[in-house]
């Protein structure tokens, strides 16, 4: 215990940021790698895992394979949990965790926020985080109603409230992955949805809002 604190105390809040982040992605393509990760249960190779958990940790949208048809439900689960993960940073989410565990975060973690969420100030850090945590689930979670709203008399009530919220997240994330393969098409995307307005904008807005960055 007392080597890994040393470990930790050596490194500077920029390295312990890019050591969080890669974690997460290798953690995320041994997850992809599991059978129950595919539609079919076969073993995806660690590079086409390894590329997708890097493209949503890093909000790219770039794939290797359509979301909706290759991974299962345990795989997509996996996509927009490294998805949310990206879009809102590794250490908002281990001081989301903390937060909730009731733990007192130290200086060393608040020099670790401040630095991921590029802040001059360091008072008042925390509160930020929590501000921040709450506004983005807010509106994830207004954005999935919304979608829901269109998708749930089309897919129904399960498959619509679950792609509203799935394409929310990955929309205010500025992730770019979609479940619309098995519907319309493989790396189809919205493209069937081109002629909606009410999906056009909420997307559009999430979009934005997601992109305009937390301060």
């Amino acid at each position: 215990m007392s080597k890994h604190i040393g470990f930790q105390n050596k490194l500077s809040s920029f390295q312990i940021i890019i050591l969080g982040f890669a974690g997460v992605i290798v953690l995320g393509a041994l997850l992809l790698m599991l059978p129950i990760s595919t539609q079919n249960g076969a073993v995806t190779p660690f590079s086409k895992t390894l590329f997708t958990a890097t493209s949503a940790v890093c909000v790219t949208g770039l794939v290797v394979f359509d979301t909706a048809t290759h991974w299962s439900l345990f795989g997509k689960v996996v996509i927009i949990s490294l998805i949310q993960i990206g879009g809102l940073g590794f250490m908002t989410i281990a001081t989301m965790i903390s937060l909730i565990r009731g733990k007192k975060i130290n200086l060393k973690e608040r020099l670790l926020i401040q630095e991921s969420l590029n802040q001059i100030d360091l008072s008042g850090i925390v509160s930020l985080t929590r501000k921040i945590i709450l506004m983005v689930l807010a509106i994830e979670c207004i954005g999935g109603i919304l979608l829901s709203i269109s998708f749930i008399p089309k897919f129904g009530i399960i498959t619509g409230l679950a792609y509203g919220f799935f394409h929310s997240i990955s929309a205010f994330c500025n992730a770019g992955f979609d479940l619309m393969g098995s519907i319309s098409g493989e790396f189809s995307s919205l493209t069937s949805f081109y002629d909606n307005s009410f999906i056009m904008i909420t997307v559009s807005l999430l979009i934005i809002l997601g992109g305009l960055g937390y301060p």
